[in-house]
């Protein structure tokens, strides 16, 4: 190999053919243009370079103090979401490639070190195991679907110990549930998917969780899911090396509204539902906030200022449906996450969503989801075991 140059700065990319298989090397210096320079030889490699020339042209300029750039180690749990993980990682890379330098590297682990599968069924080869970190290092979970299942005893250990460290620990999309199992979130903020809302609140009591897009709380960082990841690191490369920059990755992603940790997740009301209208709007509101103690419908209606036969054609009008069964809508929904998401008992789950009685809401659950709660529970368990 020694004879091939491949300790040469500016060879970009090394290839060689032998025996049907290809082998690639990378110069994480040079990143863009390539040129072929020479080609052939006994063993039928080709050796390509970059012009530095051509990859100084767009470039910024960014003072750094560092002599190595700074690493992120992204701890892929199994099944996570491929987005926010991509997004994250692209930031990193077109922050390399618009600064014309190696800012950051990045590294891949897992449990057991060897392979792991995407939310998409795609495998990714690991970079290593949970071994312990450089004290400098950021460390980024990355979470997805049954993230409880994914949230294994040995990963739960290695993330108290680097904890334990100093190091800065963030989690997308779900893994903040990871974060918060191992004790990481405790008197802190957190953000997760909104779909998981309901289940982080009722076993995390001790974390202030918000419904933000991210949020840096300290050493502690999580994200929404999906491309709030984008808007987290645009954030890290702001604040590391300027706006600027961020500006510059945000264009190259035609990412064009950069949201802060001010935004919340959830698309408005009334986009969601399709429908402009400001009373609806806050009597929708009022439900969502109110599911453990549900209000009648006439509190609702003089809220607003409507009686409750015009707040009944209101959402017959637009909804096709009474605000009685709308609201009963939202109560099995936030019954179901919580079947799906927490091992809280069904007595539990109903008083959680403002039923009364188990046999109330059985009898509720089955009518709209064709299924009892305990078999919806049981099914659940079983694909998890599969």
């Amino acid at each position: 190999m020694g004879a091939l140059a491949i300790s040469d700065l500016h060879i970009a990319f090394l290839w060689i053919r032998s025996n049907g298989k290809d082998a690639c090397f990378s110069c994480k210096r040079c990143l863009i243009v390539l040129i072929e320079v020479q080609k052939g030889g006994e063993a039928g490699y080709q050796i390509y370079r970059c012009e530095p020339a051509m990859q100084r042209q767009n470039t910024i300029d960014i003072d750094v103090s560092r002599n190595t750039p700074r690493r992120f180690v992204f701890v892929l749990l199994n099944e996570f979401t491929l987005l926010s993980f991509a997004a994250a990682v692209d930031c990193l890379r077109l922050a390399n490639r618009m600064a014309g330098q190696e800012l950051y590297s990045w590294r891949l682990v897992g449990e057991g070190g060897e392979s792991v599968s995407c939310s998409t069924g795609t495998t990714f080869q690991l970079d290593g195991d949970l071994d312990e970190l450089h004290r400098d290092d950021t460390v980024i979970l990355c979470g997805g679907g049954d993230i409880q299942i994914a949230t294994t005893k040995k990963v739960l250990n290695w993330l108290r110990r680097e904890a334990r460290r100093g190091l800065i620990i963030g989690g997308l999309c779900t893994a903040a549930y990871t974060m918060a199992k191992a004790g990481l979130l405790d008197g802190k903020r957190a953000t997760i998917h909104w779909e998981n809302n309901d289940s982080f609140s009722e076993e995390f009591l001790e974390v202030e969780l918000t419904k933000s897009v991210f949020v840096k709380d300290g050493n502690r960082w999580t994200t929404a899911g999906g491309t709030s990841s984008i808007d987290l690191f645009l954030q890290i490369l702001a604040d590391q090396c300027g706006e600027e920059l961020a500006n510059a990755v945000a264009d190259q992603q035609i990412y064009s509204a950069i949201r802060t940790d001010q935004d919340t997740q959830r698309l408005s009301i009334p986009t969601r539902i399709g429908v402009r209208h400001p009373k609806l709007s806050r009597v929708i509101q009022a439900m969502e906030q109110n599911i453990e103690e549900p209000i009648s419908p006439s509190i609702l209606a003089k809220d607003v200022a409507m009686s409750t036969r015009q707040l009944e054609r209101l959402f017959r009008r637009y909804l096709n449906r009474s605000p009685k069964r709308y609201y009963m809508e939202l109560r099995l929904q936030k019954a179901r996450n919580l079947l799906m998401q927490t091992d809280m008992s069904v007595i539990n789950v109903a008083l959680a969503c403002g039923f009364a009685s188990p046999s109330h809401f059985s009898k509720c659950y089955r009518a709209h989801y064709d299924t009892t709660p305990y078999r919806e529970r049981g099914s659940h368990a079983a694909r998890l075991s599969v």
